[in-house]
This record gives C-alpha cells, structure tokens and sequence, in this order.
C-alpha cells in the first residue's frame, strides 16, 4: 500500500472519529488524576466500622443500595443506587455541600465508559485510534523538524508506547480481557449483605484505605488501596479474599501505582491531545492553502478612457 494511500486512510479516520476521539481523550485526562484523588482520600482519621454500618442501616432500611464509596479526608460515606446525598461520618447528617471534583470523576467516568450513553461509539473509537497508530507506523520514521507536521510526527514516535498501550487496554477491558494469571475465587453461597460486608472489610482491613464496598460483576467485592495500589477483593460467606489482578484495568486507570501510573496518564492524555490536534490543524492548513489564488493569477487591469 502506497504512502499516499496510507495518508489518505490516515487522514479520513482523523476526521470521522475526531469528535468522539476528543471526547474520550479529554475525559481521560480528567480521569488521569483521580488515582491520585483517591489515595489522597485515604489519609484521614480511622473510621469506625460499626458507625459505618449504622448509617448504612439508617439511610438504607430497605437494602437498595448496591454499595457504598468513602473518603476517609473528608469523613463521608456515598451510598450507591439511592440517590441520598454523600453523609458526613462525624455528624450522621447528609453533608452541606457536595464534592464538585468528586462530581466531575463521575461525568467524566460515565462519558468516558459510555460517551452519549453508547458504549460502542467509545470501543469503535478505540479501535479507529489504533488504526491511526498503525498508518501511522507503516508510513515511516519521522524528520523531526520545528513544524507542525514535525512536532505531530514526534510526539507520535517518542510518545508511542504510552499512546498505544492505552487503547489497547482499553479494549482489553472492553472485550473482557484480564490476562489474571490464577482463577477468581468461587462463590460461597448466598450473597453478602452491605453492612455485614463491611464488617468483614473492617476486621481485615483499615477502613481509611477502602475505596468502595459493593456488588460489582454479580458478586459482593472491595476495592481497597494497598502501598498504592488499588486491590479487588471478593467478600462472601467464606470470607475476603484478593482477587487475581486485571492488569490492563489497573493499567489503564493507572491504579498500579498511583505516584507513577497517575502521571504517566496525563503525559498520555497530552501526547493524544496534541496528535489530533497538530492532524486536524494540518489538515485544516491543507484545505485554507487549496482554496487561496494562485500566485501567477493577475488582477484584471483596468484601462483608462
């Protein structure tokens, strides 16, 4: 296939996809940090475990809610699927003021996952963001040069690693692929109900390093931060127990090690950022130049009477 060709396929995905790719990058980016949120969350005052539960029962008397979120910092518990505001752990009472960064990792999260409520608008977006890459490949090593198309060229190059690992996690994630190199604990019985599954986090477990508790996948799991990194554990009447790692989830999200993963993300949202940016720029440049007047064109002279 010739280079022309290449470019020209390069150059119509760009344009197709350059909407939803926007979408997808700039919610990562926003996503970027939240590994970083988290883990900061986890660095307040112990929680206790019974005081969690009775406010569990006392907003959720029904057992509705599918789970539960906390931010030891600021000393509140979100309950999941119930639509009662974040509560205040020291108070009991529902907080004065919701978190807007917290509100923000939600939209970006939800749009990010299922962007105008399609999923497959964002898995065909990253597959067409990996095609880019390919072309993009196949068309050569780069003259780096101080231009436009020097500087789309080598960020693409010298940043590759970083930008094609992440869609290809992301599909990873998208077509179930975990590479867990050990099979997931199997069930034990009827499920776990929340305040009891927060019992048996709590006797394991410091609360302040607990993300969330709930129903995720059909089974009852925690997901808890150790030395940086965010486990998965499954909870049933057996007890807690780790789950294999799902490493293109913890490599996506950048939840292997927040300190470093969490960066890394952000220099990969920019990289990808700055690709679609510098491609449309370029050819938006190509497109103005076409439509100018040729240069040996003259102006008609007009005679004197």
């Amino acid at each position: 296939m010739s280079k022309p060709l290449l470019l020209r396929l390069h150059r119509w995905i760009t344009l197709v996809f350059a909407l939803p790719l926007l979408a997808i990058i700039a919610t990562g980016l926003i996503l970027s940090f939240e590994p970083l949120v988290q883990v900061s969350g986890t660095s307040g005052p112990a929680i206790d475990a019974a005081r969690v539960v009775e406010l569990v029962k006392r907003y959720d008397p029904e057992s509705k809610a599918r789970g539960l979120s906390i931010n030891a910092e600021n000393q509140r518990m979100t309950l999941q699927g119930t639509g009662t505001p974040a509560i205040d752990l020291a108070t009991g009472e529902p907080a004065a003021t919701g978190s807007s960064l917290s509100g923000l990792l939600l939209w970006a999260r939800i749009n990010h996952e299922r962007l105008l409520g399609q999923g497959w608008l964002v898995t065909s977006s990253t597959v067409a963001m990996v095609a880019l890459m390919v072309l993009g490949l196949f068309m050569g090593l780069p003259r780096l040069r101080n231009t436009l198309s020097g500087w789309h060229k080598g960020t693409a190059w010298f940043a590759l690693p970083l930008i094609l690992l992440s869609p290809l996690t992301g599909l990873c994630m998208a077509f179930g692929l975990t590479f867990q190199n050990a099979a997931a604990p199997a069930g034990g019985g009827r499920p776990v109900a929340l305040p009891d599954a927060v019992r048996m986090v709590a006797d394991q477990h410091d609360l302040t390093h607990v993300i969330s508790v709930g129903t995720r996948g059909g089974r009852v799991m925690a997901r808890i931060y150790e030395d940086g990194e965010l486990r998965a554990y499954t909870i049933n009447s057996s007890g807690v127990t780790p789950l294999p790692r799902n490493w293109p989830r913890l490599i996506h999200e950048g939840n292997w090690s927040a300190l470093i993963a969490s960066p890394l993300n952000v220099i990969t949202s920019v990289a990808l950022l700055t690709l679609l940016s510098t491609g449309l720029l370029i050819w938006a440049r190509r497109k103005l130049r076409k439509r100018r007047p040729r240069s040996n064109e003259h102006p008609a002279v007009v005679g004197a009477a």
